[in-house]
This record gives C-alpha cells, structure tokens and sequence, in this order.
C-alpha cells in the first residue's frame, strides 16, 4: 500500500532515514523557484551534515512539502513507482526477465580491447568505454558523470564533452554526490545527455523523466552502476587520519589504485597531497577495510532492493567471481537493456573493439551474491524490524521485498551487526571529530569490525559465543 502523497516530503524522507542525497528534489525545487522563508532561509540546496551525507536544506515550508511531483520522483518515496514498474515501461522489448537482476536484452563478462580504457578504470573499462561511443556516435551531446573536483567536495557530477574528458572521469568514486546543478543544466540546455548513476541515481532520473518532458526528450540514455551501498565523506576523513595526514591537505582521493600483479579484489587507497607527496594503504590495514561490514553506510541503503540498476539503458558491475577477481586488470559484467545499446555493444564486440563472452542471469547474481543476500533477505530482515522515528514526520518505506524472519540466527545476527555498525559509526566518528578524539573513534572501530567478523567468518566457538551476546531476536 503506497503512502498518501500528502504525507510525503524532503523533511519526512530525511528524518525516516530514506534520503540518499540524490538532488533530484533540490533541482526541481529551484527550477520552481523556491518560495522565500520567513527565517531568512533561501533557495533550495545540498549541503552536508554531521555525519558527511549530503541532504537537501532550504525554506521550512520547501522542506514540509517539497516540489509537486516530489511524492513521486523521490527514489525511496513510497509513492513513487517501484524498480521493476519503471523497467518494464522503460524496456517492453527486452525479453529476458529475472527475479534478481530485472529484464534485459543481453549480458556479457569481459572487459574493453581498445585504448586505454581497461588500464584507466578500476574494472574493465566498460563503463568509461561505452559513454566515450554515445559521443564518438552523436548518440549524445554530454555525459553527466562524477568527476574530480577543486572545490569544497572531492567529486562532484559534471558534464563531459569529449572522450578526453570521460577519461578524468574513470575509476571508482565511494563519496558522497548529488546531481541537482547536472539535472538543472539539462533542463535549461537542449541537447541529447548520457547520465551515469548509482541504482537509486538513475531511479531519480527516470521518475523525473516520467513528469517533466524537456527531461524526458533529453537525457537519452542512462548508464547504471552496480552498488553495494554509499558511503559518507567520513570514510575519506577516517582513511586520513589512519594514514597519518590531514584530510584538508588532500588534493585527490584515489579509493582502488590499480596493479595488475594484484587480485582486483584487493583495494587500495591511495592520497596525493597539496605539496605533491602521496600515501597509500590497503583496504584490509584500515579500521574500515572490509566493505560489506557497514562503515558510514548511507540510512537509506539499508532500504534499498536494487543491486544491478535495473532501470538503466545498460549497467556494468565488477566480476567478482574466479578467475576474473584474481585478475588485476579487471573485468566487467554487463547489462544491456536498450535495444539501441545492444546493437551498439554486440557490433563492437564482433569487431574485436571489447572482449565480451555472454552470460546469463544465475551468472550475473553469482558475481554479486553477496549483494543480493543483504539486499533480499537482508532486507526482509529489517523490513520485519522496522520501527517508526519517534519525533517529526516519518514516512515507512515500502518495497518489493516483504518483511519476514525466516532465517538462521546467523544470518539475523550478521545484518543486525551491520546495522549497528553503521548507526555507530557514523554518530561515534562524529562526537569524535567533535572532541578530536578520533584514535578513541578508530579503536572502537577495530573492535567492532573484529567481533563482526567473528560472527560472519566463524563456524565454531567464537560464533556461538558472539550470538550468546546478542539480544533476544523474538522481540523485534
């Protein structure tokens, strides 16, 4: 049962933990223009908060009732059309259709033959690969992407004009980003647009597609990213300081530096300073390292029940399945879902301009197994255990999955864990920074990160005597 509309709003989406900081909202509020506030507040934008997530801020009556549409253009509004609604409007044509990874014409593992285009990004070059084509085609005039930045933020999404400009674009970004200033550029500038994106990115785009025409007529294709979750600016903040540097003498962040004599499972990161020296680090020596334990994980992901981006044109992810994780130059899987990119793909492939082998859906959820138990049964877990904010408007996400608990206690072990750990470490590293105490911050972390992976890792004693400490499931 959808929410009433009347009831949803950017300030109920935020205080319900349901915000991703996509912009969308933000960028249809000033295209409106953003009535004046009483308090001396101003037009609507994205601005960060404690915890180093980015969330609209504006007028109180903006933030109580948002643009018109926002009820059905926010990605995690309960009124809003679910994933697989959208796609099957989006793609009526294609016609293989999977519980897990949504409908498609077409998917491949492999990586990109020409160029530099493997060697530059942190897979298989796919993605930087295919939005440099929709330029060198004229499919499209830009691409909205993430790119490095000078300012404030480390990355921010920008327009990119040429395959040059894509290039500065490769490689994975896990900071935070908002699209507002992007959507309103396309709004404002005719044009036929490429917008890369995170599952719930390109959900928002779609969804303002479907209200706004101009969107609609030009943003022509959209190229999704498979997603574990987000992750808040404190990561780069707490890397730093386990590094020994400050964050504001940082000039880039680079968060999987590549080598191909290493597992391209094996992350390292990697700073370059403002007086041009530069650190680095592997992942697993850092209090953070191990991904899936939920780190400064967005409140919102914990929603979400989308891995692949099943509302993309085409969508790539990482083959994190042997051989192809050993191998450090990286390997896509891809999926393709516009009948115009499939011809675009396979006639590249027969050409020998990407090395691609096809594969089909059980292959595709194999390589992100992971991601789909914390997505599926995860999330029906926490369905189940969800419990309404106690102050200010709330707003009860809805979703394809249903609420159960039908699972070993491990498994309800293992995603309450996550959950604390996220909750945590987000209001831990923050009263921390507060008092500057973060090695009190980065010891809890180690700790925390040490129990969670006896509880997920061990079979034996220590398992049994990790669950011994959890609290009773039976009452929510």
């Amino acid at each position: 049962m959808h929410e009433p509309q009347s009831r949803v709003s950017p300030e109920g989406i935020v205080r319900s933990g349901l915000c991703i900081g996509c912009g969308s909202c933000v960028a249809q509020g000033r295209s409106e223009g953003t009535p004046p506030s009483a308090h001396g507040g101003g037009a609507a934008r994205m601005q960060f908060d404690r915890y180093g997530d980015l969330k609209p801020q504006g007028p109180a009556t903006w933030l109580r009732q948002g643009p018109p549409a926002f009820a059905r253009t926010c990605p995690f509004s309960p009124a809003a059309r679910n994933e697989t609604e959208l796609a099957a409007d989006l793609f009526p044509g294609a016609f293989q259709d999977d519980a897990q990874v949504g409908r498609f014409y077409s998917a491949y593992v492999g990586h990109a033959e020409e160029e530099s285009f493997r060697a530059q990004g942190s897979s298989g070059g796919m993605v930087s690969w295919t939005a440099s084509e929709l330029l060198r085609t004229g499919l499209v005039d830009a691409v909205a992407h993430v790119l490095p930045s000078n300012g404030e933020r480390f990355f921010r999404y920008q327009l990119s004009r040429t395959p040059e400009e894509i290039g500065a674009g490769a490689k994975s970004r896990y900071y935070p980003v908002e699209m507002s200033e992007v959507l309103e550029t396309i709004r404002a500038v005719p044009g036929r647009y490429a917008v890369v994106g995170v599952p719930c990115f390109i959900k928002a785009v779609q969804l303002l597609r479907r209200e706004d025409p101009p969107m609609r007529e030009r943003v022509a294709f959209t190229l999704g990213l498979f997603c574990g979750h987000m992750k808040s600016a404190r990561l780069v903040e707490s890397f730093a300081y386990q590094m020994g540097v400050n964050v504001d003498d940082i000039r880039s962040v680079e968060y999987r530096l590549k080598d191909a004599r290493r597992p391209a499972n094996w992350y390292t990161a990697q700073f370059v300073l403002r007086d041009g020296r530069s650190v680095q680090r592997d992942w697993f020596h850092l209090a953070e390292g191990d991904w899936g334990s939920g780190f400064f994980q967005n409140e919102a992901c914990n929603f979400c029940d989308d891995v692949v981006s099943e509302t993309a044109d085409i969508s790539f992810g990482d083959a994190w399945v042997e051989p192809y994780s050993s191998d450090g130059r990286g390997t896509n899987v891809v999926i393709v879902r516009s009948a115009v990119l499939h011809e675009l793909v396979a006639s590249a492939a027969a050409a020998g301009r990407l090395k691609l082998a096809p594969v089909d859906a059980a292959f595709l959820a194999q390589t992100q197994a992971a991601g789909f138990r914390q997505r599926r049964e995860g999330l029906a877990y926490r369905l189940s255990r969800w419990r309404p904010v106690a102050l200010g408007p709330n707003v009860r996400p809805v979703k394809r999955v249903r609420p159960g608990r039908a699972m070993p206690w491990r498994r309800k072990l293992i995603y309450r864990m996550r959950a604390a750990i996220t909750r945590w470490s987000r209001r831990l590293f923050a009263a921390a920074r507060w008092a500057g105490a973060r090695s009190l911050y980065v010891r809890w972390a180690r700790g925390a990160l040490s129990l969670y992976h006896a509880l997920a890792y061990s079979r034996g004693r220590i398992g049994s005597w990790v669950a011994r400490l959890a609290p009773d499931d039976r009452g929510g």
